[in-house]
């Protein structure tokens, strides 16, 4: 049997529920039962600490309830969203759990793939931020401050709802080609997992690279399976 995971839901209810069909799915392919834990995280808390720049009070708060995932049984965690791994470096120590990163999966992947310069879709902190400086060797496109506010919306409108909208799809997928085609990106990085609610294999007509699927890939590693 794989090894238990804890997944932490609620900071991208959709996101949650898109990992735990691709988790049963490559499990239930395998024949093997899915060992799963999940708590759910209070979004709104969570944005405050993030608002407030306070990366601790966030760490700490998210060390609670992996510990919760832990007591019940998990043996490994992960969070299905980025934006929450801007305290990775401050919740690794403190977590009572192995935690499977989010960040460094694509950034393997665009260096093997010879991708040096990409643009962001996620929320304002993640594009801001530029993923939290954790891309070393990728030149990452600024998109234009109404452009930054556009994906935002676009992106929280698909997290708070858990669906994706057409008119989202849409305004995303134009915004795409504006980055490609103005600015030179060699490809989009889904840095939000709720886009998977928007973009599949089949309806996204541009380079991406699906930062969800490369994780949960990686969580399926980490479980042995």
């Amino acid at each position: 049997m794989s090894r238990c995971l804890g997944l932490l839901g609620g900071v991208g209810v959709g996101a949650a529920v898109h990992y735990y069909e691709a988790l049963a799915a490559a499990h239930a392919a395998k024949g093997e039962p899915l060992p799963l834990v999940m708590v759910n995280a209070d979004m709104s808390t969570g944005l405050r600490y993030v608002q407030a720049g306070d990366l601790q009070g966030l760490a700490r708060y998210l060390a609670g309830l992996i510990d919760r995932m832990r007591a019940a049984g998990a043996e490994l965690a992960a969070i299905p969203a980025v934006t929450p791994h801007i305290c990775f470096r401050e919740l690794t120590p403190i977590s009572p759990l192995p935690l499977i990163d989010i960040v460094a999966p694509p950034a393997d992947h665009l260096r093997a793939k010879g991708i040096r310069r990409a643009a962001l879709f996620g929320t304002r902190l993640t594009i801001e931020s530029a993923m939290f400086g954790r891309l070393a060797g990728i030149e990452l496109v600024t998109p234009r401050a109404d452009e930054v506010t556009t994906i935002h919306d676009a992106y929280m409108r698909t997290a708070n709802s858990g669906n994706g909208a057409s008119e989202d799809y849409r305004a995303l997928t134009a915004m795409a080609r504006i980055l490609i085609e103005r600015d030179g990106a060699e490809a989009i990085i889904f840095a939000g997992t709720d886009l998977s609610l928007l973009f599949n294999a089949a309806n996204t007509t541009f380079p991406a690279i699906d930062c969800a699927q490369l994780h949960i890939e990686a969580i399926l590693h980490a479980q042995g399976l």
